[in-house]
């Protein structure tokens, strides 16, 4: 009966149907297969770490869509009623593509640990070094790990094929000279990746660093294998290659902590009170959540021919928040000036000859 019956089930349907259906139902396995994996996961994913769970479910569901259709297709290769040399192309074409989702199945494993880390490590807190630290060594890793899993899955696919692998046997003998060919060639490309390695692992800098470079202000936004892209005050973007920051002076205002001091300078007369300065920036700064406590004085830093020159120094806890802060003591300090001691404003002072009439002068 089984004999009939299967004899009846190849026999009484055309090739094409036969290896349709074979193909329609592998695929739809793999698809069933792939959502009862991500329907586990998400149903019960207190059973599992929830941030495993979550970086798993958002990069991985795609590549596994393609990946398991592909493996279920795959095993049922066997059962396709094919030629020798169509089944020779077939099982090439499957090769070549579980490569390609493989690797895409790899990055998105790449994916998954750079999302863990970045939910486990937040940039948003006052003290973020170690974050970004982490954070500039994991983007340069995560992208070398790319291109090395491209590069591998190229090669696969390449040496795959008879004619290429005695092509890929014959260039391996003279793999030292095309290197050096290829090393004059691309010596600029290959400076900025060795700059790019140890700008990932020294850090001079880091991402969301505050860096004055070229007379600009702004934060490190992205740091690629060749390149530098700054975010400026004014939300324009500075881009730089990456061995800039090995060659040349730069400064980073968060090198070792994001603490920093401002400057406010004063020009005032001579006449100028100092101490009722002093108490005034005091009480300025005791009233403004800007000022982190640490540094607050006020000092006579120079005295010209005709001004003093008053430096307030303050401090605050970045660099953002320093800027805020001097401009609020700037504009505080010169409206106490003005309201209270106008006549200590900078004045020109001219001596007029005894019993000269000023009006007429």
């Amino acid at each position: 009966m089984i004999e009939e019956i299967k004899h009846f089930t190849l026999d009484h349907f055309p090739h094409f149907l036969q290896g349709a259906g074979v193909i329609a139902g592998a695929i739809m396995v793999g698809i069933i297969i792939k959502w009862l994996i991500f329907k586990v996961l998400s149903t019960y994913q207190h059973w599992f770490p929830h941030v495993w769970v979550e970086a798993i479910l958002r990069k991985l569901s795609k590549p596994v869509s393609y990946l398991m259709p592909l493996l279920a297709l795959g095993a049922a290769l066997p059962l396709l009623p094919l030629t020798p040399e169509a089944r020779e192309v077939f099982r090439r074409v499957m090769e070549i593509s579980l490569t390609v989702v493989f690797a895409w199945f790899l990055i998105g494993w790449v994916n998954v640990v750079q999302y863990q880390i970045r939910k486990k490590h937040q940039l948003d807190k006052a003290d973020n070094i170690k974050e970004r630290r982490l954070f500039t060594q994991l983007q340069f890793i995560r992208r070398m790990a790319i291109i090395l899993i491209v590069f591998l899955a190229a090669c696969l696919i390449l040496m795959s094929f008879p004619t290429v692998r005695k092509i890929g046997t014959g260039l391996v003998t003279s793999a030292g000279i095309a290197g050096v060919i290829l090393g004059f060639a691309a010596q600029k490309s290959l400076g900025n990746l060795l700059a790019g390695f140890q700008l990932a692992f020294t850090q001079p800098m880091r991402l969301d660093d505050v860096l004055v470079v070229e007379n600009e202000w702004g934060r490190v936004e992205e740091i690629t294998l060749t390149y530098v892209v700054m975010r400026l005050w004014d939300q324009r973007r500075l881009v730089l290659p990456i061995n800039y920051f090995i060659e040349k002076p730069f400064q980073n205002w968060t090198r070792t902590n994001a603490e920093l001091l401002g400057t406010v300078f004063l020009y005032l007369d001579y006449t100028a009170p100092i101490d009722a300065l002093r108490e005034e920036l005091t009480r300025i700064l005791k009233e403004t959540h800007l000022w982190d406590g640490r540094v607050g004085i006020l000092q006579v830093t120079d005295s010209k021919e005709r001004t003093l020159e008053l430096r307030a120094l303050v401090s605050a806890r970045d660099s953002g928040t320093a800027y805020d802060l001097r401009c609020f003591v700037r504009e505080k300090l010169v409206d106490f000036v003005q309201k209270n001691y106008p006549e200590c404003l900078p004045l020109n002072r001219t001596i007029l000859p005894a019993g000269t009439d000023p009006a007429v002068a």
